[in-house]
């Protein structure tokens, strides 16, 4: 760290109070592959002078292994860690480097170049301020440059550097760099970036990096780091109004109740009027404690606990924000989606969502479109494949406070995560409500479920059959309603053959389409159970997500899985209706055990083997079962 040895030397306690004073730029490096953008951040480094010598050691041996300059330094090792990279030249990972100069301290993303890592890249570009987009002199604006480009502008970065990259093998043309800027700002008009400098450089050379370049004198703007440096990034979080998503609720002893978390926007005070969202109860903020004492104001980045006045219920993924600018509440959205997930978006699954502290559950209602980022054509779609973007009409299991994320990046945006897996499978940054949203609200009324289950003589229950087509779900289902019947009880059989004809005759057998029939039934089903019935449900219904979802749904008091549990050998002899048969001759696409695969239930409640059990004995432990619950008497 040259630029500071003097005064560490002098007056280390002055160097560091300096040093926890100057501001941070949080930046990324995107373009298209082997454009050269390790190579910049390794030589940024080494600029610095921020590469110990075991390290400059380390680099000087690696350079001569696996290194692709020949007999010089490969500055682009300093950051491709994983094996992978090195052995192929590229960056696979987000990698993600800090430096600091004089003037200022840095946090650099260096994201993948490949297509492939779309997902990654934009990892690195939800928290950025500013975004350097490298482009190979030779090769000039190509279509990965404008697919990062693209997503720059939909994640909400304004400032782009156009690093114009290796001008040393153009023998520093200013013809070639000036062509190269005049298309990119062609395409940077089409995506509303407006805030571009254009800047020529070799990286491995250390062109126009830290200072001028002699070999392009036609050049008069900053070098790399001295726009880096000065370059105004508007804190519009600062002068935001004031949100604070709930983290923690704080209760130590009986005398004191906090709530803790970090102010992403705005300004807070005691005295202020602040209000819960989405509760909507107002207090006022009486203190903003912090381990070293209470101050007089907090301001976006700052964490900390507020007390309140009055004693509100206000809960972890609850929002504070100021009474008088409040975000908006809904449960319904519009919102661009890029799809991070290895298999395919399934419109209408449940995924898990986190949006600030809050988790809730988020289904896909309708892909409205996807985008070609290369053309920016928009092209109508029932799904989302991976690293694909698209707007999506999404709806959440409850109302959530949020900003749209053109407003509040942190309060617009969210991820989507896979049930089982917990892998993130999407990221999302919400447009605005949909106008249902606001308009449609439940209905109140006066006889409720527990009357109905009163005037009936028991509670109300569903069970559902899953397994395999031919594993014995109709036949057993059919006779647990006999016996039910004649013991006075109130059902009704949904079966998925019967239901085909009426409520899902639009639907076929993709995955897509078998998830919509199942969200339907369960709906239905829950109607049902409102009624007071006894609801029988009998679909194969193959996937663990939407049974789960079902329980979730209708809540696991009222709901008892039962796992037909036949081996497909058996299902497949039997083949009443001769869909195996079908299925295996390739007459019948989709088939749930042949190529549609089946999860099955990890914990149900009851698991029957029919080759153990005949269907009256099944129906006899099923109600053994609603007797030992209190459904039946």
């Amino acid at each position: 760290m040259a630029h500071a040895s003097n005064l560490i030397a002098d007056d280390i306690e002055q160097y560091l109070e300096r040093h926890a004073t100057k501001s941070m730029l949080r930046f990324i490096t995107c373009g298209s592959v082997d454009d050269g953008k390790s190579t910049l951040i390794g030589r940024l480094l080494y600029e610095s002078k921020l590469v110990f010598e075991d390290q400059l050691s380390a680099l000087e041996s690696d350079s001569k292994k696996v290194g692709t300059q020949g007999e010089g330094l490969d500055f682009a090792l300093l950051v491709d860690g994983l094996a992978a990279e090195r052995e192929q030249g590229i960056t696979i990972d987000v990698a993600y480097r800090y430096f600091t100069t004089e003037r200022r301290k840095f946090v650099v993303a260096d994201t993948p170049g490949h297509e492939q890592y779309t997902r990654n890249m934009v990892t690195g570009a939800s928290t950025a301020d500013l975004a350097v987009i490298l482009v190979d002199a030779r090769k000039g604006v190509l279509t990965q440059t404008r697919r990062h480009s693209y997503l720059v502008s939909l994640l909400g970065i304004r400032h782009v550097v156009l690093a114009v990259n290796k001008l040393d093998l153009v023998d520093y043309s200013q013809e070639v760099f000036e062509g190269i800027v005049g298309d990119y700002a062609a395409f940077a008009a089409e995506i509303g970036l407006d805030q571009v400098v254009p800047i020529p450089m070799s990286a491995y050379m250390g062109d126009n990096l830290t200072d001028h370049s002699p070999n392009t004198p036609w050049y008069q703007g900053p070098t790399l780091i001295e726009h880096l440096e000065t370059v105004e990034i508007e804190d519009a979080l600062q002068t935001a109004p004031f949100r604070m998503p709930v983290q923690w609720v704080n209760r130590p002893d009986l005398d004191f109740r906090g709530f803790s978390g970090q102010i992403l926007s705005g300004v807070v005070r005691p005295g202020d009027r602040v209000r819960a969202l989405p509760s909507g109860r107002e207090s006022t903020v009486e203190r903003i404690v912090t381990m070293d004492g209470d101050l007089d104001e907090a301001v976006a980045g700052r964490s900390v606990t507020i007390t309140l006045a009055d004693e509100i219920d206000v809960s972890r993924g609850d929002v504070l924000a100021r009474a008088d600018a409040l975000p908006c509440v809904a449960d319904q959205f519009e919102a661009q989606l890029v799809w991070m997930g290895e298999h395919d978006m399934l419109p209408e699954r449940p995924y898990v969502c986190q949006i600030g502290t809050m988790t809730v559950q988020a289904r896909i209602t309708r892909p409205k479109y996807k985008v070609n980022v290369n053309t920016l054509e928009q092209t109508a779609t029932n799904t989302l494949a991976l690293n694909e973007i698209g707007v999506c009409n999404i709806s959440f299991d409850r109302p959530v406070p949020f900003d749209p994320y053109v407003e509040n990046r942190d309060t617009g945006g969210f991820i989507l995560i896979d049930r089982l897996t917990n892998t993130t499978v999407g990221a999302g940054m919400i447009a605005h409500s949909l106008r249902r949203s606001d308009n449609i609200h439940w209905q109140a009324v006066d006889v409720d479920d527990e009357a109905r289950s009163l005037l009936k003589g028991h509670r109300p229950q569903i069970i559902w059959f899953t397994g395999l087509s031919g594993s014995g779900k109709s036949t057993i289902a059919n006779e647990l309603e006999r016996r039910l019947y004649a013991l006075g009880c109130h059902t009704y059989l949904l079966d998925g053959d019967n239901v085909r004809h009426g409520l899902g005759r639009d639907l076929g057998f993709t995955e897509a389409d078998r998830v919509e029939n199942i969200r339907r039934v369960t709906e239905v089903a829950r109607l049902m159970a409102d009624a007071g019935l006894i609801v029988l449900a009998s679909f194969i219904s193959p996937f663990r997500a939407e049974r789960d979802a079902a329980r979730e749904l209708i809540g696991p008091d009222r709901f008892c899985e039962v796992f037909v549990d036949t081996p497909i050998e058996v299902a497949e002899q039997r083949d009443p209706k001769g869909l195996y048969r079908k299925a295996r001759s390739g007459e019948l696409a989709n088939f749930t055990g042949v190529d549609s695969p089946y999860e099955a239930p990890p914990s149900p409640e009851i698991r029957i083997d029919t080759t153990d059990i005949s269907p009256e004995q099944a129906a006899d432990r099923i109600v053994e079962l609603l007797r030992q619950r209190g459904i039946i008497t």
